[in-house]
């Protein structure tokens, strides 16, 4: 990224805020535009292609891969609500697209794309938004998020300046929680104790929400939660972000 002030991004929404989450997205543009930015959306989008890349479907993934490339052409920063999905694209189109015709826009978009907390934090520098969330929570490092892309402390500087929200660390913080994408269809068993593990740490800091940058893990913990009736819930953090905010 050049110095020159960032005044614009555009908007990537992973299938999961599309499909299960939209509020999330649209929290995700309040956000953005509190930070003084305009947000641009391309209503063209679709899958990223990470669900076939990870299923062996490699040529439908790359057809995927370049339609993902040309919605996002424009030179403004891409910013999306998921790790997963974002590390995704910047780590495995280097697979689909070594030695191709398309690896030069691959590299393009690479230095470009940012999941949120990443971009608020280390690129426009931006922690505090006036938001308000008067709760306990407990944060869980999504495998994506903490291996894949490589965030670490970004999201709990961003929550330590929400007003009125208590942040207890759950043990084993950074232990997947097993969804897994696929994981979780083929080896259902492990999957839900996986789950099983991961609530049951949560549950014991006393908190009120589990909160991560990635719907598809808190989904997955959240079925889990609501099966047995558990008294706790999920939160993204953007709409931890979003709230109280003006």
């Amino acid at each position: 990224m050049s110095e020159k002030k960032i005044t614009d991004v555009d908007l990537f929404i992973p299938c999961f805020i599309d499909q299960v989450y939209p509020e999330t997205g649209f929290n995700m543009i309040k956000i953005l535009e509190k930070a003084g930015l305009t947000v641009h959306y391309n209503p063209n989008q679709t899958c990223c292609g990470q669900m076939a890349f990870n299923s062996g479907f490699w040529d439908e993934a790359e057809k995927l891969g370049i339609k993902f490339l040309n919605d996002f052409r424009s030179h403004r920063p891409v910013v999306g609500p998921s790790a997963s999905c974002i590390g995704y694209v910047r780590n495995s189109y280097q697979k689909l697209f070594h030695n191709t015709s398309y690896h030069i826009e691959y590299t393009r978009l690479k230095n470009n794309i940012f999941e949120i907390t990443d971009f608020l934090v280390n690129v426009i520098g931006i922690t505090d938004f006036g938001s308000v969330f008067k709760h306990k929570i407990t944060y869980h490092d999504s495998c994506a998020a903490l291996r894949e892309y490589g965030l670490k402390d970004e999201s709990r500087t961003l929550l330590r300046k929400v007003k009125g929200l208590e942040l207890i660390e759950m043990k084993e913080t950074d232990v997947c929680c097993g969804f897994g994408g696929t994981f979780s269809v083929k080896f259902e068993a492990i999957s839900s104790a996986m789950a099983e593990q991961k609530v049951q740490n949560a549950l014991e800091t006393g908190a009120e929400y589990i909160v991560s940058t990635d719907s598809s893990c808190l989904m997955h913990q959240y079925g889990y939660i609501k099966k047995h009736k558990l008294p706790i819930k999920v939160a993204h953090i953007v709409d931890v972000l979003a709230s109280g905010i003006e």
